[in-house]
């Protein structure tokens, strides 16, 4: 099974909005070129950071078609509210060739129930055969999969080829202990911007999914060439791995956060991309004082990395 676009970095894409607040799908398409042509190795979409519960399903197959089609190879996040849809979206994914899937478990009816998720993962699973997914573990979506579960997955769906998880630093490490060390056919992703020192010096991460790396794609690309350069032994770059995680820590808690892509859209405004000014619903918005502390962090941020990342050594050689 073919699973080249997760080892590396792969970006969580925001929708654009159109001035009606409708997917700006032309915007959508520019952004993941942009992406591809930073380094990444793909893009998500839809999972949370592209608001899959405020689009329809035709929306977010229309945008998923629309990538592909621009040959950007794309990770399908299959969250829905119902089985049938997840599994709709999964089929609609092997029919436009996506890269992937990244499966997400099922929510509010039955999410505490094994039975119930075994069921929803194997629909998924079975509706795209052919394409390479990953379970997709979050706390937000207050299902955890355990090693039982998906060793059992797996043998049964030669298309389960991973991990990725969104928990902390205990999450990862379980992952890592008792799921994707077994094998190298296994593979584990980072998916929260706070852990990506952890995930791949301590847990053995190939790829990671990424939101503020569709902010910041030359700092993210950076932050995981290092960290593998550390988990390598490299004291220089471990060193440097750990200041840029640092210096990320307050921008990549917002990935953390219920507000994360209120916080995203407006650093991408504060970038100058005024498509993501606007959010699906109305209501959605940051307060004045969120606004000002992201942007205090933002101009800091990127001040601080202006004059750090002139210091040469294994900084440049991994740019």
């Amino acid at each position: 099974m073919k699973k080249d676009v997760y080892l590396g970095t792969i970006p969580a894409l925001l929708t654009p909005c159109t001035a009606d607040r409708q997917p700006d799908f032309d915007a959508l398409v520019r952004k993941g070129k942009e992406m591809i042509a930073a380094g990444m190795s793909g893009v998500v979409y839809c999972g949370s950071c592209g608001d899959w519960p405020l689009l329809t399903d035709e929306q977010r197959m229309e945008g998923v078609e629309r990538l592909t089609k621009a040959g950007v190879p794309v990770v399908v996040g299959t969250g829905a509210i119902n089985t049938k849809s997840a599994v709709a979206h999964a089929a609609h994914a092997q029919k436009v060739g996506a890269a992937g899937l990244m499966v997400i478990p099922r929510v509010l009816s039955r999410g505490l129930s094994v039975d119930a998720q075994r069921n929803h993962f194997k629909a998924i699973l079975s509706a795209a055969p052919d394409v390479p997914a990953i379970i997709y573990n979050s706390p937000y979506y207050g299902y955890s999969t355990k090693a039982d579960l998906f060793f059992a997955l797996r043998a049964e769906h030669k298309n389960l080829v991973g991990f990725k998880e969104f928990g902390g630093k205990a999450d990862l490490s379980y992952a890592a202990e008792h799921i994707t060390s077994q094998d190298d056919d296994v593979i584990l992703m980072v998916g929260v911007d706070t852990e990506v020192y952890h995930g791949f010096v301590k847990c053995g991460a190939v790829g990671t999914i990424t939101g503020i790396g569709t902010i910041f794609p030359k700092e993210s690309l950076l932050q995981v060439a290092l960290s593998k350069r550390a988990a390598e032994g490299d004291v220089e770059a471990d060193l440097r791995a750990r200041e840029l995680a640092d210096a990320f820590s307050v921008l990549a808690k917002f990935d953390e956060g219920v507000d994360l892509v209120l916080y995203f859209k407006h650093m991408m405004t504060l970038k100058g991309e005024k498509e993501y000014e606007l959010n699906i619903n109305e209501t959605d918005k940051l307060s004045p004082s969120q606004a000002g502390f992201c942007e205090a962090q933002f101009h800091q941020f990127n001040r601080w990395f202006a004059n750090w990342s002139k210091q040469g050594g294994v900084i440049a050689e991994c740019m």
